[in-house]
């Protein structure tokens, strides 16, 4: 499963040692905030407080918010903490500990295949008690792009076919699975599904999807900011 702080190596060297402990300490951190963001998140969707109470609640917000804009990253700006390609995204809007909007999806890689787990919130609501369809979607696509990753070609989504079952109950733990089905070049087929984790046969939503695993020279172009550029 993926996890939002490193593995330390015992054989490590006293500089790697302090860079890993900094990056587990930024982890922390990071995940901290988020959680504690989705909690805001979550209350502010919820909440039928006076407009008093929202208008002071939104100027300490306003006053927190501050506090960080002083230290923003550029737009595709791969941020310091994250493993990217293929790796930890600590601010994905599915996976991502530190993201306001992510579920966190917990994902396990598998054979040719990934699996996630995680609970939709009120704010992923789309109708009453269910999730938003594009939140399914969003779910399936980050999975099956893992799904490509761990087959060794970790790609782009060029098309995505849904289709919608039963709705996705809020506030459940979900199952969501994806699987390589084929190669051809650089396409990857992938398929797959979201589940309860308490109704595993009973299949809410389904996914075919093909990923392109771009060229080195297309991956430069797209990821400039990459020391080196995944092919």
């Amino acid at each position: 499963m993926t996890s939002p702080l490193p593995h330390r190596s015992a054989t490590s060297t006293a500089p790697e040692r302090q860079d890993e402990e900094e990056l587990h300490q930024r982890r922390t951190a990071i995940t901290a905030l988020g959680h504690e963001l989705r909690a805001l998140v979550d209350a502010a969707v919820r909440t039928t407080a006076a407009p008093s109470t929202l208008n002071r609640v939104s100027d300490g917000v306003h006053r927190l918010t501050a506090q960080l804009i002083g230290h923003l990253r550029a737009r595709a700006e791969v941020p310091e903490v994250d493993e990217f390609p293929g790796g930890v995204r600590m601010y994905s809007p599915v996976t991502g500990p530190g993201s306001p909007l992510a579920p966190p999806l917990r994902v396990t890689r598998l054979d040719r295949g990934a699996t996630g787990t995680c609970v939709l919130g009120i704010t992923h609501e789309g109708p009453p008690g269910y999730g938003h369809g594009g939140i399914s979607a969003m779910l399936l696509d980050e999975l099956m792009g893992w799904a490509c990753a761990t087959a060794g070609m970790p790609g782009m989504t060029v098309s995505l076919q849904m289709r919608y079952h039963r709705p996705v109950p809020l506030e459940s733990p979900l199952r969501v699975l994806a699987h390589v089905t084929g190669t051809e070049g650089r396409k990857v087929y992938v398929t797959g599904s979201i589940a309860t984790e308490e109704d595993l046969s009973t299949v809410l939503v389904t996914a075919e999807g093909v990923f392109v695993s771009p060229d080195p020279e297309h991956a430069r172009a797209l990821f400039p900011s990459l020391r080196s550029a995944p092919g």
